[in-house]
C-alpha cells in the first residue's frame, strides 16, 4: 500500500509540474511605451486577448528608447512602441525579422488656458518658436521615449533646437508624471492623445495645438527574433502579433473609447506589406 501511495503521489506530483510548466508557456511578456499603458488601452485590450487564446500578457511600460533596450537583452518576447525610425534600426539589426503598424493617434501640445505666449493653433514648429521666445515653461519627458523622440525632431524643425528658453525642463519621467508636472507649474508639454484623454489631473491645462499632420503618431509591432534570444516565446508571442493586427484586435482598438472619443485608430491592413 505504502508503494502504491508513493507512485500515485509521484504521478500526481509529475502531472501537476507539467500542468504548471504548460501554464507558464501560456504568457508573454511585451515590452511597450508609457502611452499604451497610460491610456488605459492594454487594460481594455488585454482581458479580450486572454479570452481568445488563453495566453496572459505581462506589459512593462518604459520610454520607446528603454523598451526597446529591453528587446535587444532579450527580456521580452514582443515589442510594441512607437518611433518607427528606432524600430526599423532594431529590424535591421537583426532583432526582429519585421516591423508591423497597429495603429495612430496624434501628439498635441498641451498648456495654460490663458496661453500667455500665443501658441494656439495647428503650427507645432511655430508654437515652440513662440515658447522658446518667451523662455515659458516647458517640461519635457527627456528620457529616449518615442513622444520625447518626435518633441525633439520638432525643436530641431525649429531651425535652433539649441535654444528651447530658460524655462524647459527635462523630467526623466514618463508622460503621466511629466504632465503632472505641468499641470502643477503651469507650463506647456507635448503628450500623445491617448494619455492626454486618460489624464485625470489637467488642472489649468487645455489642448492648444493640434492637427498639424507632423504631429502623427504611428505605433508598430515586432515579435523579438529568436535567433538573437533563444529564450523568446516565439509561437505564443506570434499569437499576440497576429491577434492585435487582425480583424479581432483591430476591432478591440477601434472599440477603446473615453467620453464617447476614440484614443486609437487601427490601420495594420492599411499599412500592410
Amino acid at each position: 500500500m505504502n508503494a502504491f501511495r508513493r507512485l500515485t503521489l509521484a504521478a500526481v506530483f509529475g502531472t501537476t509540474l507539467l500542468a504548471s510548466a504548460g501554464a507558464m508557456a501560456q504568457s508573454i511578456v511585451v515590452a511597450s511605451t508609457t502611452s499604451t499603458e497610460q491610456s488605459g488601452l492594454f487594460s481594455f485590450l488585454l482581458p479580450e486577448f486572454r479570452r481568445a487564446s488563453g495566453i496572459d500578457v505581462k506589459v512593462v511600460a518604459l520610454g520607446t528608447g528603454q523598451a526597446i533596450d529591453m528587446a535587444r537583452r532579450g527580456d521580452a518576447d514582443v515589442l510594441f512602441v512607437h518611433d518607427k525610425v528606432a524600430e526599423e534600426k532594431f529590424v535591421a539589426d537583426g532583432f526582429a525579422a519585421k516591423r508591423q503598424e497597429v495603429m495612430y493617434n496624434d501628439f498635441v501640445l498641451v498648456g495654460p488656458k490663458s496661453d500667455p505666449v500665443g501658441t494656439k493653433g495647428s503650427d507645432i514648429v511655430s508654437a515652440l518658436k513662440k515658447v522658446a521666445s518667451a523662455h515659458a515653461g516647458f517640461i519635457s519627458r527627456g528620457d529616449k521615449s518615442g513622444t520625447h523622440a518626435a518633441e525633439l525632431r520638432f525643436w530641431k524643425m525649429t531651425g535652433d533646437d539649441s535654444n528651447k528658453g530658460t524655462g524647459y525642463k527635462e523630467c526623466g519621467c514618463g508622460m503621466g508624471p511629466a504632465l503632472n508636472i505641468a499641470s502643477s507649474t503651469g507650463a506647456y508639454a507635448m503628450t500623445d492623445r491617448g494619455t492626454w484623454l486618460n489624464f485625470k489631473n489637467r488642472g489649468d491645462l487645455t489642448v492648444l495645438v493640434e492637427g498639424d499632420k507632423r504631429l502623427f503618431n504611428q505605433y508598430g509591432v515586432m515579435l523579438v527574433s529568436s535567433a538573437k534570444h533563444p529564450q523568446v516565446k516565439t509561437a505564443e508571442g506570434q499569437k499576440f502579433v497576429d491577434w492585435v493586427t487582425g480583424e479581432a484586435g483591430q476591432k478591440a482598438i477601434a472599440s477603446y473609447k473615453i467620453g464617447g472619443e476614440q484614443l486609437f485608430f487601427p490601420n495594420a491592413a492599411a499599412t500592410a506589406r
